[in-house]
């Protein structure tokens, strides 16, 4: 593999396209300060080579990478984390400590994701998930800090999209590395309106309320931008924000209407493209109907099973 796609985003901040599913849907962050640098989310295992030569590209060492941070253990965000570690000898894995034993021990989160996409298409799509040693592994709870060449990162814990999702704020950029709880901007879908946005609702921790809540808590910091996983930099913080406040809100209101009904999960999957369509139409962006739904399938299919998901353990809290 060569050297991918990368886009200096300058304060030292390098969005590089993972070559995860199509070019720029999947980001890893590297971020550099006085010769230092730290990957913020990794893609697959098959990111890694590219991740490397970016980082050979800027005259930059392996040894000079102090992180690697991962927002949430999700494979498309931290499962190459493992084989990135074993090239960089100096690099800590820093990771949300609910998902911290799932990179010491991916089993289970190996389990859980063939669970969803079928044992098949996690080799095709993720190749082989590497343990962390556990000595190598930083846990990163509310409020923690941590400097990258003097230059603090705030890490921010953000549930709502996973439990094991924080978020990073560099004030030096006044940015915000957010994973997926800001949602999913997929260049395709901007239009003469800006960047488009929605939410995304995966298996198997969507918690709407909690999102919300989230979401709010990265708007206080007033950042400049935010930085997405899908796919990296949005500018337009305020009107992004309440799209996705709206969106968060239909989804759950269909997820409750579509809920004890015969063939929910049918339902729900009509019901998600149909929204998904038409925030796309309302956006005015100039794709085919057949081309938007061909950017969204996977989407659809995931966010409606992450609402039933969330129906189902909603319902087993209820007394």
């Amino acid at each position: 593999m060569g050297t991918p796609a990368f886009d200096d985003l300058g304060h030292g901040i390098t969005a590089i396209d993972t070559g995860f599913v199509r070019p720029f849907f999947d980001a890893s962050h590297l971020v550099v300060e006085d010769g230092r640098a730290a990957f913020v989310d990794v893609g697959t295992g098959y990111s890694v080579p590219g991740l490397l030569a970016v980082l050979e590209a800027k005259g930059l060492p392996p040894e000079a990478v102090d992180y690697v941070i991962v927002t949430h253990v999700h494979l498309d965000h931290a499962g190459g984390a493992g084989e990135i570690m074993r090239r960089l000898p100096r690099a800590r894995l820093v990771v949300h400590p609910r998902g911290a034993r799932h990179m010491v021990d991916p089993s289970k989160l190996w389990a859980g994701a063939s669970a969803v996409y079928g044992e098949d298409a996690m080799v095709r799509n993720y190749g082989q998930i590497v343990p962390v040693d556990a000595s190598r592994v930083v846990e990163a709870p509310e409020g923690f800090t941590l400097e990258l060449g003097g230059r603090p990162l705030l890490f921010i814990d953000t549930p709502g999209h996973a439990r094991h999702h924080f978020c990073v704020w560099d004030e030096a950029s006044r940015s915000m590395f957010t994973g997926d709880t800001f949602g999913l901007s997929y260049r395709e879908l901007a239009s003469g309106r800006g960047a488009f946005i929605l939410p995304t609702t995966t298996p198997v921790q969507f918690e709407p309320e909690t999102l919300l809540v989230s979401i709010d808590r990265l708007v206080e910091y007033l950042p400049t931008a935010m930085l997405l996983t899908h796919y990296s930099r949005v500018t337009e913080i305020g009107r992004l924000a309440g799209d996705l406040r709206r969106q968060v809100g239909e989804l759950a209101a269909l997820g409750r209407a579509e809920d004890g009904k015969r063939d929910r999960g049918k339902r729900l999957r009509a019901g998600v493209e149909e929204l998904f369509l038409g925030w796309v139409r309302d956006h005015e962006t100039p794709l085919s109907v057949e081309r938007v739904r061909e950017l969204l399938a996977v989407d659809i299919e995931l966010d409606a099973q992450g609402l039933e998901a969330w129906l189902d353990r909603d319902r087993r809290v209820v007394p």
